[in-house]
């Protein structure tokens, strides 16, 4: 079983060409902006059905409007036995350069 860990929203800039970057926030949101990469499963539909989305050989990266919502999607997957990292600070918290 995985114990989740977290990463800054601000040091995902070097990484997010290499990595399995999840927006969990609703569509609408998503589509007002996001970081490069970034796949929107809005976390309801991730909580309920995660096998349907993540492969437990992956590891993800869990992303939301501020932190909340990924930091408990965290704990929940990563006791469901998922690879997850909590994308703290979330979108808003973002000052990088990947933002689409």
């Amino acid at each position: 079983m995985f114990e989740y860990r977290g990463i800054d929203v601000n040091d995902l800039d070097e990484i997010v060409e290499e990595i399995n970057l999840i927006d969990i926030r609703e569509y609408h949101e998503f589509k007002i902006g996001t970081i490069e990469g970034a796949k929107n499963i809005p976390s309801e539909e991730l909580l309920k059905n995660p096998e349907k989305y993540l492969d437990k050989y992956e590891k993800y990266y869990i992303m939301c409007r501020a932190g909340s919502k990924s930091l408990k999607a965290c704990k929940e997957l990563s006791a469901k036995g998922y690879d997850v990292y909590d994308v703290e600070g979330g979108f808003s918290s973002y000052e990088g350069d990947k933002r689409i």
